[in-house]
């Protein structure tokens, strides 16, 4: 593949399939490195606002996931002190119409799916599963980015390279080793149950988040209203490789067995069998997003904890911002692309930091 117009991205994540389909519909080619052999999305549901399903909407992923998404009627805000709601955000068709854009619902492994699905038909963009970052060095034609496969190492010409392989990201830890990712000291329990689960008030197509002593508890549709995803956040620790592990459901229904948790709140905890929790990192602020015509996205830039439900919806605006600063480049290429990269890292900064 040429490098004349060839963009080269680190991780077939959320972020990393969304600005690999920006930055083909801008006109470049676009090789994806995932170092798994096949892409399996771990977690289970997440909320994207209009601030980010409008950029999907725009790719074309709409049809894809018009059977998965599922369209929420309202936030509510429920007190465990009180035993109820005490506040609601209307959602809705009516909202999705004011804000121009639907606020979904959806399982991650469907987003992903549809995503992948979108990337495998775009003639212009090359997923390599099995595929390793590996290094980068820059040059007065570009960059050449140097990546495995098993025991095979390969390097290629390209304009830019973008690192949006998450938390641990191996491009930041090229480029920025001294940056380190911080535990938070909370954990996320997440898990999903079978809508028919739930009494009919318990599984409407709303979103619950339950606010009480020291935790909270977030519940609402995904597959098509089929499921119910649960995320339970608490205080913990965490002294063991890897961010995620399986969970003990015993011990977090002992959590939520105070009789200050209302009933609703501690019958949804016990209803899923298979919980899975994941130990939350940040990445500290103010790191460096870019060098030369390299540059991170999402949780590789910027990880944040999941209380305003905009880490997925952080990444995708991030990917549409960079797609539009390099589209402006587009025939210059190289210090044009570094100064292109720098300008989509002073505009998305400010955003990033109010969120």
């Amino acid at each position: 593949m040429a490098g004349s117009r060839t963009i080269f991205v680190a991780g077939a994540g959320i972020g990393g399939l969304t600005v690999s389909l920006a930055l083909a519909a801008r006109g470049f080619r676009v090789v994806i490195l995932e170092k798994s052999e096949r892409l399996e999305e771990i977690g289970a549901g997440l909320q994207l606002s209009p601030n980010a399903s409008r950029v999907l909407v725009a790719l074309g992923l709409q049809p894809r996931l018009a059977g998965r998404a599922v369209t929420p009627e309202a936030i509510s805000l429920m007190s465990v002190r009180s035993g109820g709601e005490v506040a609601r955000l209307q959602l809705g068709e009516v909202a999705a119409r004011s804000a121009g854009a639907p606020y979904w619902v959806v399982h991650r492994a469907d987003l992903q799916a549809a995503l992948h699905a979108e990337v495998n038909e775009h003639h212009d963009i090359e997923l390599r599963l099995g595929c390793q970052f590996e290094d980068v060095a820059s040059h007065a034609k570009g960059l050449t980015v140097v990546h495995r496969s098993g025991m095979t190492r390969q390097q290629d010409l390209a304009l830019a390279l973008i690192g949006a392989d998450g938390i641990w990201s191996a491009v930041r830890h090229h480029l920025f080793p001294h940056v380190q990712p911080q535990f938070s000291g909370l954990i996320a329990w997440r898990g999903t149950l079978d809508a028919t689960q739930l009494p009919r008030e318990y599984a409407s197509r709303g979103v619950q988040l339950w606010m009480g002593p020291n935790a909270h508890l977030v519940a609402y549709p995904i597959s098509g209203a089929r499921q119910i995803n649960i995320v339970a956040m608490v205080p913990g620790t965490w002294n063991r490789p890897g961010w995620s592990a399986p969970g003990d459901g015993n011990e977090l229904r002992n959590t939520f067995a105070s009789p200050r948790w209302p009933g609703p709140a501690r019958m949804m905890v016990a209803a899923v069998d298979g919980w899975r929790k994941f130990a939350l990192f940040t990445v500290p602020d103010g790191g460096q997003w870019t060098q030369g015509a390299i540059a991170l996205l999402g949780d590789s830039a910027h990880a944040m904890l999941p209380f305003a439900a905009q880490g997925a919806g952080m990444a995708i605006e991030d990917a549409a911002v960079l797609a539009r600063c390099l589209a402006e480049v587009q025939n210059e290429g190289g210090p044009a692309m570094a100064a292109a990269l720098q300008r989509y890292a002073r505009e998305r900064r400010p955003r990033v930091a109010r969120v």
